[in-house]
């Protein structure tokens, strides 16, 4: 359903690639976790599935045609440092709406709370501000769910909280997740497949 091909990237000209000639299938509602150090462009990736970050070279496609632009992405990122996602001018609770309208039940599943929309980005901590984050991301529309070391600074009873709730929203929506991760034990958790990034990767990979 995913379909990433011959996908390569560079941050400018003298500088060497972050990825190279990178390619990676993945079937719709598959868990894929994607695992490795840091230096092989895992982040980068995600940015590019997202479409943070320009094509250089490649292609990456969903169904078969190009990811759209504009609007709402169906390729939706979690960042592992939420504050990167918000808006710091806006309260939380209009950068929520223009997602989606979250029910009252998934907010107490992941253990969020409806007043923190009320509030502006800094006045969260940062394990408050992921739990929105990826409340936000969880809209039915989203077809896959990229999630970049998400959980990596929560402790594991939190991390096993997470973890569920996500887990079982893209079962009930269909949804694909792309979970980017260094921590082998989560990835054989939750995920159906691991892909180790040094398998994906040409020679030349020398940046994260």
């Amino acid at each position: 359903m995913l379909s990433i091909r011959d996908v390569s990237y560079r941050y400018g000209a003298d500088m060497p690639p972050v990825l190279q000639h990178v390619s990676l299938e993945i079937a719709r509602g598959e868990r894929v976790a994607l695992l490795g150090p840091s230096g092989y462009g895992k982040s980068t990736l995600a940015l590019l599935l997202a479409g943070y970050l320009p094509m250089q070279s490649g292609t990456v496609t969903l169904d078969g045609k190009p990811v759209p632009t504009g609007g709402y992405c169906p390729i939706q990122l979690v960042y592992q440092h939420p504050e990167k996602a918000m808006d710091p001018r806006w309260k939380l609770g209009k950068t929520l709406s223009e997602a989606w309208d979250i029910p009252a039940e998934l907010f107490t599943a992941i253990g969020a709370e409806e007043r923190w929309l009320s509030r502006f980005p800094h006045e969260l901590s940062g394990g408050q501000l992921q739990r929105l984050s990826i409340l936000r991301a969880l809209c039915p529309t989203t077809r896959v769910l990229v999630a970049d070391e998400i959980t990596a600074s929560l402790d594991p009873i939190t991390q096993s909280q997470i973890w569920s709730v996500i887990s079982r929203e893209a079962a009930a929506h269909d949804m694909t997740l792309l979970a980017i991760t260094h921590n082998e034990h989560l990835a054989e958790r939750i995920c159906t497949r691991i892909v180790h990034v040094e398998e994906l990767q040409g020679s030349g990979a020398d940046s994260a």
